[in-house]
């Protein structure tokens, strides 16, 4: 740990209540989809991973760990690749303007990032989210200023699992990929830090993970963003 300069982290579940934040802004988009039928929005809504039963979207699902992408291809299999497009813009304003008006700070994470922005650590916010949604995320939460950069999937030719966005941290930072930490709640951000080379791998609670689904990709599993501090002043 005495290695680790930068800390890369996920956005919704990590820094943000995803539960809280999303499923008002997955239910528009659903609606826009389902052209305002209640019944097929809702079955949209639970092929893209939301668990009415449980009232939370289901871990690695394609709404918590996919694009907007991948939910347009999930929800609209007839369209061609100039209406998803087209469909893509759309949600994407939505995802970034509303996900950031509605976005709730996960308790104890805005100290936590203050915290490790004072020990001089660089930081970073890789999402499967828009840069554009990212961006305006930190803003409305007021800790855009501690953050050297933020990507979003549409920053860089291959989202999270790949590697890219850790490698483009890297390069911004001047840092080695070993010198990065990669926080996340779900295992593609794990499989990310993996496949980049990061030199610590830490799995979260706090968003739609579990320890099982995280152990096995992490170098350690903490409650949440607000236990990092701690965790790395023992190094």
């Amino acid at each position: 740990m005495r290695g680790i300069k930068a800390i890369l982290f996920d956005k919704d579940g990590t820094l943000v209540d995803f539960q809280k934040t999303w499923f008002a802004v997955g239910d528009v988009m659903a609606l826009k989809a389902a052209d305002g039928d209640r019944d097929k929005a809702n079955a949209l809504l639970e092929l893209a991973g939301y668990d009415f039963v449980n009232q939370c979207f289901k871990a690695d699902s394609v709404f918590a760990a996919g694009t907007n992408a991948e939910v347009i291809a999930l929800w609209y299999p007839e369209a061609d690749d100039s209406e998803r497009q087209t469909i893509l813009a759309g949600f994407n304003v939505i995802t970034a303007e509303q996900g950031a008006a509605a976005s709730v700070a996960l308790p104890g994470s805005k100290d936590a990032i203050a915290t490790l922005h004072g020990s001089g650590f660089r930081l970073g916010v890789a999402t499967n989210d828009s840069t554009s949604g990212a961006e305006k995320t930190l803003l409305a939460l007021g800790i855009a200023q501690m953050f050297d950069a933020a990507y979003g999937y549409d920053a860089v030719a291959n989202p999270k699992p790949a590697p890219d966005v850790l490698h483009a941290f890297a390069d911004f930072t001047r840092l080695k990929p070993s010198e990065i930490a990669m926080v996340g709640d779900n295992r593609h951000d794990l499989e990310m830090a993996r496949a980049g080379g990061a030199g610590l791998v830490v799995g979260v609670l706090s968003g739609t993970g579990t320890r099982e689904t995280l152990a096995p990709m992490a170098d350690v599993i903490l409650d949440s963003v607000a236990d990092l501090p701690a965790f790395l002043s023992r190094g």
